[in-house]
């Protein structure tokens, strides 16, 4: 009697561990379905963020989900990113000494960002960095930008222009040819845009090889060539903010890595 036991319980168990692995191959087979999401045009959906959580507190930054922010290294770590009403606010402090930054990884070669834009004064600007921190050509990382105001855009190489280290010490020891400010100059395109302020906007900033684009509110805004842009690893993306600038629904899409 007690040898049927045994077996009935050896039985029972070989069918619940059975059952419990088929759960495991059943999981892992649907799970990578449900977590790729494809665009024609932009590629794999790796990140997305709506920003409906709250801090813990409202003295410091607390944006969650892989967010980081230079408020202690630069503005004596004052509050800069500010989770409201299911939104980021991004806000320079009084005492900052550089621009309120929130950053988040996003290993890419080309790809699209994307994201809801509010501005509240027209000196308010969003500048989305792309950024590669082993590039040591450059000064902190810096590889491209689509400068966002209220009055234009500007799309720049920062690599091949204004942020690499021989320029800027060139600029800084007044030794800048003509030749080098006139190849500077080719670095950057100003694009007149009106932006409405207390609305979203819905911005896309695309990379293609040396080509950055930039959408607004179903309207592409301007693009341009660099070879800068191109570059092969780009590793995250920063979002500097002069003034304040609230954002939502951030996605970023992989074409190529």
């Amino acid at each position: 009697h007690m040898k049927s036991t045994a077996v009935l319980s050896f039985l029972l168990l070989l069918s619940v561990s059975s059952f419990a692995s088929d759960e495991v191959v059943k999981k892992e087979t649907i799970k990578p379905e449900e977590a790729s999401i494809t665009h024609p045009e932009f590629g794999t959906l790796v990140f997305e963020d709506k920003f409906d959580r709250v801090e813990s507190q409202e003295l410091k930054d607390e944006p969650g989900n892989g967010w980081a922010t230079n408020s202690d290294l630069h503005a004596q770590g004052n509050k800069q990113a500010d989770l409201r009403d299911g939104h980021l606010l991004i806000e320079e402090h009084a005492d900052a000494v550089h621009s309120a930054v929130v950053k988040h990884a996003f290993a890419f070669k080309d790809g699209t960002i994307e994201m809801k834009v509010k501005f509240s004064e027209e000196s308010d600007v969003l500048r989305i960095n792309l950024c590669d921190y082993n590039e040591k050509s450059v000064h902190a990382g810096h590889l491209a930008n689509a400068i966002i105001g209220t009055r234009q855009v500007t799309l720049d190489d920062a690599k091949t222009g204004m942020m690499n280290l021989n320029i800027q010490a060139a600029r800084e020891n007044k030794t800048l040819s003509e030749e080098q400010k006139q190849e500077l100059r080719s670095k950057s395109k100003e694009i007149p845009y009106q932006v409405s302020l207390n609305q979203w906007h819905q911005v896309y900033v695309t990379v293609s090889g040396d080509r950055i684009s930039c959408t607004i509110d179903d309207q592409e805004v301007g693009s341009f060539r660099s070879p800068g842009i191109a570059h092969e690893t780009k590793t995250w993306i920063r979002l500097l903010v002069l003034g304040s600038v609230s954002i939502d629904d951030v996605r970023f899409w992989r074409k190529s890595q």
